[in-house]
């Protein structure tokens, strides 16, 4: 057996994320001191006693290291799952980060989405909108994949409609948009390595019902 797979070795989308996640290690006893250190230029993180390893990620990236086993287990949001279409399982929602996946645009743009009609929507993310209206709607549209303020599209006369994330709503008001349908909800979800899942699996399931056990 080697060395290397004494180890657990989260991955965790960088930020509120990642502080939140932290945060609930804490409660069940896992802890990671050197992370706390804003400081500190590191990418990897050990905590040598619990045998835990941790290193942040962007968080569509996060998937990807579940995926090939770099990491055995990730946390990161719904919408990143379903828009990276990686390998691993879907082990835990962890109830925070909660927000859903709309189609927004102005009031008058509700009238397209009835009538199948050929229409643009641009989005961060194409692979959500595109499943949302092929395989849901079953509408074909053109696609249009933007990477920054996604509410400039329908602004600008880019597309019809787009498919974004929506907390409060404020971002959309402020620029005349509005929830036009709701794709899904979203939060933050644990994933595991399908490996891992076996190989270290009494590590793993104690961890998730410990977790589990923080919502109760």
């Amino acid at each position: 057996m080697s060395h290397e797979s004494e180890y657990l070795t989260f991955a965790l989308g960088k930020g509120r994320l990642a502080n939140k996640t932290l945060e609930m290690l804490e409660q069940i006893g896992i802890t990671c001191e050197e992370m706390k250190d804003k400081s500190s230029r590191k990418l990897i993180f050990v905590n040598e006693e619990q045998k835990m390893r941790f290193f942040l990620a962007k968080g569509p990236d996060v998937p990807t290291y579940v995926e090939y086993g770099v990491a055995d287990i990730g946390v990161v949001g719904k919408d990143t799952i379903l828009e990276e279409q990686r390998r691993a399982y879907e082990v835990l929602d962890l109830g925070f980060g909660k927000c859903r996946m709309c189609v927004c645009g102005p009031k008058e743009a509700k009238e397209l989405l009835q009538h199948h009609e050929r229409i643009r929507v641009a989005s961060k993310y194409p692979n959500i909108a595109k499943d949302y209206f092929y395989n849901k709607k079953f509408q074909t549209v053109d696609i249009i994949k933007l990477s920054g303020s996604v509410e400039l599209g329908p602004i600008v006369g880019l597309a019809d409609v787009i498919v974004d994330i929506v907390e409060t709503g404020s971002t959309l008001h402020e620029n005349g948009l509005e929830v036009l349908e709701e794709v899904c909800p979203l939060s933050a979800r644990m994933i595991v390595n399908q490996v891992s899942m076996k190989m270290k699996s009494e590590r793993i399931r104690e961890l998730i019902m410990k977790l589990r056990e923080l919502e109760l």
